[in-house]
Parts: structure tokens; sequence; C-alpha cells
């Protein structure tokens, strides 16, 4: 497994991470076994990168975590989320009520200090007012966290967090489905030495070419509940995309993808192309899944002529049919 600096923090995370909102039940019951299964196989391919939020599941994910590691001894780097919460979101982001939930955080990963606390998608206007920077910056300042950065919705977000100066990373949604990123953010955040996580990188399961348009998932499952934007943000499920479209043009792509590969590989592939990305946090729900997502760091580059070829592609055929703010 290749590896990667976070930004500015000098840590290195492997390029594939692991996401796990999925421990949470949001993709679907997942039991704790075929969770901690999936930890320590993610371990095992090389994966040292785990990306939570205290709201996945009221904080299972994080204390499923925080069990594998106590178990195995293992020492990923952790990074969690805080924000979005009933107590917090979205207007309640005084010291004291986020240095309590991250207290809860640490106490369910089982540290005394959390590698990184990112800003969990808060308004945009929390993020223009500014004082949830100063929370941050005096978290660090106090050993709560070793690092803080912000996982976002909007381009429009990433900008206004990188006049920040202790910013350490932006976690976006960048795919296939969603390349604004490359010409509209990357060049600043490699200027302010600002890692990229990125989230959403197969658009919550399009982008491995196996749904169809009357795929149906279960009730649990925010692809079923949230796939109008009901309770979130429609950006976080399917980048927005309306799921038959997504399905159609997710079997256009197939026509790219060199001989021996899935749409998958493909897909993942094409992100670590880009040196601007620190790591790609796929949520995978059974070993099988990581050990096929870790393999993708050995996979050679893209030719610059698919480049160019996928780049037009989103902007005829993709940009028109994302219904959110990019």
């Amino acid at each position: 497994m290749k590896k990667r600096k976070l930004g500015k923090s000098g840590i290195e995370v492997s390029e594939i991470g692991l996401g796990c909102w999925q421990f949470g039940g949001d993709f679907g019951a997942i039991d704790d076994a075929r969770a901690l299964a999936t930890l320590s196989a993610a371990a095992e391919a090389g994966v040292t990168f785990f990306d939570t939020a205290d709201v996945y599941g009221a904080g299972h994910s994080e204390t499923l975590i925080g069990q594998y590691c106590r178990d195995s001894g293992a020492r990923p780097t952790i990074a969690t989320k805080v924000g979005r919460s009933a107590e917090l979101y979205p207007g309640n982001y005084a010291y004291e009520d986020v240095r309590r939930h991250l207290e809860a955080s640490a106490k369910r990963l089982q540290t005394d200090q959390i590698d990184l606390i990112q800003l969990h998608c808060v308004p945009t206007e929390v993020l223009r007012d500014g004082a949830i920077f100063d929370v941050m910056n005096r978290l660090v300042d106090e050993g709560m966290c070793r690092h803080w950065g912000a996982s976002l919705e909007t381009l429009e977000e990433a900008d206004i967090c990188l006049g920040q100066e202790n910013l350490t990373s932006l976690q976006i949604i960048f795919n296939v489905f969603r390349q604004d990123a490359v010409w509209k953010l990357f060049e600043r955040a490699s200027a302010a030495n600002v890692g990229i996580i990125v989230r959403l990188p197969l658009a919550s399961g399009l982008l491995t070419g196996k749904f169809a348009a009357d795929t149906v998932f279960e009730p649990s499952d925010h692809r079923n509940y949230n796939r109008d934007g009901a309770a979130f943000s429609v950006g976080e499920t399917f980048s927005g995309i309306e799921l038959a479209t997504g399905v159609e043009l997710a079997n256009e792509l197939k026509r790219f993808v060199p001989d021996g590969w899935s749409l998958a590989d493909f897909s993942l592939r094409w992100i670590l192309d880009h040196p601007a990305v620190s790591s790609v946090i796929a949520g995978c729900s059974r070993p099988t899944q990581v050990e096929a997502n870790a393999r993708v760091t050995d996979l050679p580059p893209l030719s610059d002529d698919v480049h160019s070829a996928l780049k037009a592609f989103y902007q005829q055929r993709v940009r028109s049919q994302i219904r959110c703010p990019v």
C-alpha cells in the first residue's frame, strides 16, 4: 500500500483509507462481527487511515473502531467528525459543547488524543462567521486533538476554510461524477499544504457498475431514504444524481475501462491520479471489498487521453444531472 502526506500534519496515510459510515447502519444493517472483520482486513491490506464520525450509528462506528484497536493493538491514523449531532447542529457550536462531544468521541475510540477532528458539514454561515475555527484551534492547543480539518458539502465552503492557517485537511465529495475540484480547488489546496480526503469515491456504489435503475435498498440505507435529499444533502447520496440516470451514466463509462479492470478499479485509480489527494476513504461493508479496493494502489495511472475523455464526459453528460451545489 502506497502512502501520502496528510497536508501540513506530516502524517503519512494510506492512499486507500476506510470510510466507516457504514458501520453506523446507514448502508443497511451490518453486524458487529462483520464490521470488526472488515477493519481487520483493512489493516492486513495496508490501510492505515480510518474515517468516522460521532453521529454514525450514534457513536457505534467509533465504538467499533476503538474496540478493534484495543483488541488488535493496531494504531491506524483515526479521523472523526463533530458538528452534526442534534445538540450542535445547526447553530450551537460553543467551545464547551464541541469539547464535550469530542471527549465522548475520544472515550469511544479509546484514545487520549484524536489524530484528526473534522468539522462535519456545518452550515456555510457558521464557516463564514469564523468563530468555529477559533474553537478548533483551541482544541488543538489544549491537546484534545493533534490536527483539525473540515468535511464539506460544497467547494464554496472549501474556499472559506482555506483561509485558515491551521487547517490540515479538507474532506470533499470527489469522483468521476463530481470533478469540479480538479480545476477549482486542488491547486490552491496544494499551495496551502492542505490535504484532500476523498469521500464517496464510488458515488454511493453507482461507480461499481453493479446497480440497476430498479435496485431496492434496505429501509435503513440512506440510498433508500435519502435518494432525493429528504434527510440531508442529496449530494451525499449517489453524488446528487438520480439513481436511474446514474446507472445509465455508469454503464456509459464502462467503455473507458481497461481490460481486466472493474469499473470500481477504474474510478478509484482516476482519483489517485490526482497528486492533491491524500487518501480515498472508500466505505466497505465486507473484507473482500477492502481487499479489492486496496489493490488499486498498485494499478498504473490512466493515460492523459483517458483523463481528457473523462473530463469531457463529465462536462457534457454528467454535470447538469447533479441536483445540488458542487
